[in-house]
């Protein structure tokens, strides 16, 4: 399958996790980010094209609040390489120019650098 990517995936040094803002229900760990879209790792798979205000644990390097909320709709979901465990993509949309910001400030501070 051809690459569709617009952005470029950018992979973190640290791991944070990823509730759904709505139930509290952990979904995983956060794995890259970019200002259209998230990948996590979680224990269980989540069904594609479903929507989630997903909240991201944040530090305080990064943003003088505890959480980021950004809505999100799943694209796909499939076992990791790590057995147990699912990766997902998710497309966010609807973001904010601060929740732009903040995610601008996790990749510069956590994000690997290209070579």
């Amino acid at each position: 399958m051809a690459e569709r990517r617009r952005v470029k995936r950018r992979y973190l040094m640290y791991s944070t996790r990823v509730f759904d803002a709505h139930t509290g229900a952990l979904l995983g760990n956060l794995v890259d980010i970019t200002e259209i879209g998230v990948m996590i790792t979680g224990e269980a798979p989540i069904p594609a094209d479903t929507t989630f205000r997903l909240q991201i644990e944040l530090t305080d390097d990064v943003a003088d609040q505890l959480h980021l909320e950004v809505q999100a709709r799943s694209l796909w979901s499939e076992p990791d390489i790590v057995p147990r465990f699912y990766t997902t993509g998710f497309e966010l949309f609807d973001v904010t120019p601060q929740d732009a910001e903040i995610i601008q400030r996790i990749v510069t501070k956590y994000g690997f650098r290209d070579n």
